[in-house]
């Protein structure tokens, strides 16, 4: 049985759930994840959580029209406060900020609830790298990191378990990476760009980091005219980060899709 018809992002986001797991849904929407996740055996039971009346309600009416009400709860409440401490092993957030998911989780953190849980599949909207250095502050370790275009926008998925659990430390995986032309990424780059997006870029992570380019750009176009000192330093930063920007991907392999 598998009858949930997810976008290209969500699917992605499923993905990553380990087979057999029990899920939290933070900010489930309709519920199709957690839905999709019982129809394809990979978890045997989920949370569905939601803070908002409306979405709330249309959780409630997704999981009864699916006819999963005996193993998907779906809970009305601020982030992880749907979850007692152990009760869900894998963890999904999709759709926000990464300043948003990674307050959730401290708030969760703080509160015991991501105790027992060996799973983080994350979707930040922006914000990336906010996302990553609060997992690097707090013991979880990346496994994987995707990058994906739909429907216009650019989206990226990070997965994460408890850096005791892992095969490589975080001083492992940002460590400094020497790229092919000589090019050093530090653990600042690695952060904003992802330390396994740069060692396997697509089509899609070009796109996005020549966006970004463009975006600062024009930024400069702005700062041009104003004659404040400050202007003139923070137009010297962007100019900074528009050349390493472009050192990095000049030497990057651009045909992999």
């Amino acid at each position: 049985m598998n009858n949930t018809k997810l976008s290209n992002r969500l699917q992605l986001v499923l993905e990553q759930v380990p087979q057999g797991s029990i899920i939290a849904d933070i900010g489930s929407d309709h519920a199709l994840l957690p839905v999709a996740a019982i129809e394809s055996g990979r978890a045997l039971s989920a949370i569905a959580g939601e803070v908002t009346s409306g979405p709330f309600e249309a959780a409630r009416r997704g999981v009864a029209e699916a006819g999963l009400g005996k193993v998907i709860s779906v809970r009305r409440g601020d982030g992880l406060e749907v979850l007692e401490p152990g009760e869900a092993d894998c963890i999904t957030i999709a759709g926000m900020g990464g300043s948003l998911i990674a307050a959730i989780l401290e708030r969760g953190r703080s509160l015991g609830k991501l105790e027992g849980v060996k799973t983080l599949a994350l979707q930040p909207n922006v914000g990336e790298d906010v996302l990553r250095r609060w997992l690097l502050s707090h013991g979880w370790v990346l496994t994987a990191e995707h990058i994906l275009e739909e429907d216009g926008k650019i989206y990226e998925i990070l997965t994460a378990i408890p850096e005791a659990a892992a095969d490589v430390t975080n001083d492992q995986l940002y460590r400094d990476l020497k790229l092919a032309s000589g090019i050093l990424c530090d653990r600042e780059l690695l952060l904003e760009m992802g330390p396994y997006l740069l060692q396997a870029p697509n089509v899609v992570f070009h796109q996005k980091w020549q966006g970004e380019i463009t975006k600062l750009e024009g930024i400069l176009t702005s700062l041009s005219r104003s004659g404040q000192a400050a202007a003139e330093d923070k137009r010297n930063e962007i100019l900074a980060r528009i050349k390493r920007i472009k050192e990095v991907l000049e030497c990057l392999p651009k045909d992999k899709l």
